[in-house]
């Protein structure tokens, strides 16, 4: 006997990557967004490594962490993302030159918890 299981992914991104967006986002597409339960969560808090040029994200749900970021939650399901364009303008980071899809990767960041980490690599700026 079979048990199918009708397929509902079509046009779907099934992408598990955070995206940097050129105008200043980081994008959270849905796959990446239901398998880490993100849909639960309000904010996220950033975090800079100047050296390895690379951003830790911690995701939270804390009212009082001062240097929150709002997540935006589609509301088609699509994932989310949070404009963080203080973000990247106080760390003299050009989206437009860091653009794409990342690979993650967790982190246990001491006195701070597990944060997922996106090394940036840069694009050619035509």
């Amino acid at each position: 006997m079979y048990n199918f299981k009708k397929f509902e992914g079509r046009n779907l991104r099934l992408e598990d990557r955070i995206t940097i967006t050129k105008s200043n986002s980081i994008g959270f597409p849905q796959k990446f967004y239901i398998d880490n339960g993100i849909k639960d969560i309000k904010f996220v808090v950033l975090f800079w490594d100047e050296g390895s040029k690379a951003i830790g994200i911690q995701f939270t749900n804390s009212e009082t962490e001062k240097n929150k970021f709002s997540i935006l939650h589609s509301k088609q399901g699509y994932g989310g993302s949070v404009v963080a364009r203080s973000f990247f303008r106080s760390n003299n980071i050009d989206p437009k030159e860091f653009h794409g899809r990342y690979k993650w990767e967790k982190y246990d960041m001491p006195e701070v918890g597990e944060v997922y980490v996106v090394n940036l690599k840069k694009k050619e700026v035509a």
